[in-house]
């Protein structure tokens, strides 16, 4: 046998092939004074208009490749470039301190590297790989070092690299690329995001494989599982698993355009959750109905000021347009905790978590608040809008920024804009208390979205981030699965309806669980939307109320998911 390995299934897809080690240049940068700082600045600007222009063409590449929805990254990249803050900073620090320019860049952009970095969204924690790319490509041209070529790669491999920029991946040979492994990264990173839109299999969060790897080595890999072998010897297995994995792909295909509903006909919905309006293009690709969860934050966070209600007004307004017949649950401004912004200090907290963040940050800052408000109502004309508060944990904290909204459109209208009748104003619920009076809750929200990322954490009392307690992390566990039945039944009591945005909806194992108890919207990444939908539509509604009636009755996470794989197995759907 050869040796294995497992990482992070990011983009579908089995393939064997022939490693390439991919390797970045290193830079040895010293903090070293230098007399001429005007050349210093000059090397600096220099390396801003190099690295500007090989955007450009790696954006060129992208659009025929990608489209112009995953091309539109290089314009990000393009402006971290040219962020007039960044270049101030760095141009400021090679006058003060009269440093090296290379070494001021390095610093400035891993500040900024390090405030992505440590943040517990997993969708904005990526983004700091877009900025050590931005990095990479401009201190290699003041140090004027060249950069891996991708283009010269032409026989059939696989790459295996600590990480692949999003630069990287767009500039991938799907005829000779036939698919990649990182030591690092995750699901929601632009690498991925690309390799699952071009349809690279990809794996990525391996470890410390480099040291076990070398060109030329033979890798058998599963993008789905995460799995993946070096040298194997039973090659026939892998080529049954290939053959497999085609027939099950061709089968997913047939449940792209399909309502989502039960064997016995009953009715709900896959979702999208998005970071940006460009994401949604890949959902409805995907065939989703609706999206689910559009994290208005992505618009702050990318950013070097608070966006004008102009600005907002646009991002808006695209994905309303983009899918007029489905409802678009946006959430208002979820900042603080780990999501921090360059232009604002957010007070020191023990823990910062449990602290000023999200609608408590809203409700103190209204004025920033109600640009947020104001930009909603205005695009509310261009399609179904739901408008969703996170972090809400009392009746008078939702009734408030309820009341608000709804005075910013009185405001709107008076001034002569138009503001639709029929927005949807609801709460995220991540916070056990908050589930715990759900029925109290429904008499003044329209729609209840269960953000379980959060509500497993609260309710175990687990840093989800922290390795020592991961095994806490249980979705599954049937103290989470009555939380989230008291929440369903709650909004049910009042007719609301109540969706799920966490990872959880997306999850195959807790699919049947959260069908049973009742759940009405599945929010989930655009990639997972046709396998739901497919276990959806091949089980009755009948069966998964009596499986989750079993598991609500359960003492632990092990007994509820040794149900489920019973039932997903007696049903030939694992």
């Amino acid at each position: 046998m050869g040796k294995l390995f497992k990482g992070i299934g990011a983009s579908s897809g089995i393939v064997i092939g022939k490693a390439y080690i991919l390797s970045n240049p290193i830079f040895s940068l010293n903090e070293n004074t230098v007399n001429d700082v005007n050349k210093e600045i000059e090397n600096y600007h220099k390396s801003i208009e190099i690295s500007i222009d090989q955007l450009n063409k790696i954006k060129e590449v992208a659009l025929k490749k990608l489209g112009e929805e995953k091309a539109d990254v290089f314009n990000a990249h393009i402006q971290l470039v040219d962020d007039p803050e960044i270049k101030s900073e760095i141009e400021k620090k090679i006058n003060e301190a009269h440093i090296n320019a290379a070494w001021c860049i390095r610093h400035v952009y891993d500040k900024y590297y390090d405030i992505f970095k440590n943040m517990e969204d997993a969708y904005f924690k990526e983004r700091a790989s877009d900025i050590g790319d931005v990095k990479k490509r401009v201190l290699a041209n003041v140090l004027n070092m060249p950069l891996p070529d991708i283009f010269g790669i032409n026989t059939e491999s696989i790459i295996v690299a600590n990480d692949l920029t999003p630069s990287e991946t767009a500039l991938l040979d799907k005829k000779y690329i036939k698919g990649f492994v990182t030591e690092i990264g995750g699901r929601t990173s632009h690498a991925a995001i690309m390799a699952r839109t071009m349809e690279i299999p990809a794996i990525l969060g391996a470890g410390n494989i480099l040291q076990d790897i070398k060109t030329g080595d033979t890798i058998a890999m599963n993008g789905s599982t995460g799995e993946m072998e070096i040298n194997p010897i039973d090659l026939k297995k892998w080529k049954n698993e290939i053959a497999r994995f085609d027939k099950e792909q061709t089968e997913l295909k047939k449940f792209i355009n399909v309502k989502t509903k039960t064997k016995d006909n009953h009715k709900v919905l896959i979702e999208a959750n998005i970071g940006k309006p460009t994401d949604a293009e890949l959902a409805i690709q995907h065939g989703c109905e609706g999206v689910g969860l559009y994290r208005s934050e992505f618009l702050y966070m990318n950013n070097d000021h608070w966006p004008t209600e102009e600005e907002q007004l646009s991002g808006y307004k695209k994905v309303l347009e983009s899918m007029p017949d489905h409802l678009v649950v946006i959430r208002t401004l979820d900042i603080g905790g780990d999501k921090k912004l360059s232009y604002f200090t957010f007070p020191q907290e023990m823990n910062p978590f449990l602290g000023y963040r999200a609608i408590r940050f809203c409700l103190d800052r209204k004025d920033i608040f109600k640009v947020q408000l104001r930009a909603l109502g205005r695009a509310s004309p261009f399609g179904k809008l739901a408008i969703m508060f996170p972090m809400v944990a009392t009746i008078d904290e939702f009734k408030t920024a309820k009341q608000f909204a709804l005075d910013t459109f009185k405001e709107l209208k008076q001034e002569g804009h138009k503001v639709s009748n029929d927005i949807q104003i609801g709460m995220m619920v991540e916070i056990p208390s908050s589930a715990a009076l759900a029925k109290q809750f429904a008499k003044y929200s329209d729609f209840f979205s269960i953000g379980t990322n959060d509500l497993i954490q609260y309710s175990f009392a687990c840093d989800r981030m922290s390795q020592s307690v991961a095994y806490l992390y249980q979705p599954n566990n049937p103290a989470l699965l009555n939380l989230i039945n008291s929440t369903i039944v709650g909004g049910h009591s009042k007719k609301r309806w109540v969706g799920m945005c966490g990872e959880m909806a997306g999850d195959y194992s807790s699919i049947p669980l959260l069908l049973g108890l009742g759940l009405d919207a599945f929010s989930m990444s655009a990639t997972s939307m046709t396998k739901a939908r497919m276990l959806i539509n091949n089980v009755s509604f009948k069966e998964c109320k009596l499986l989750a009636s079993k598991a609500l009755k359960l003492d632990t996470c092990k007994e509820v998911n040794d149900l489920v794989t019973q039932f997903l197995k007696k049903k030939k759907l694992l």
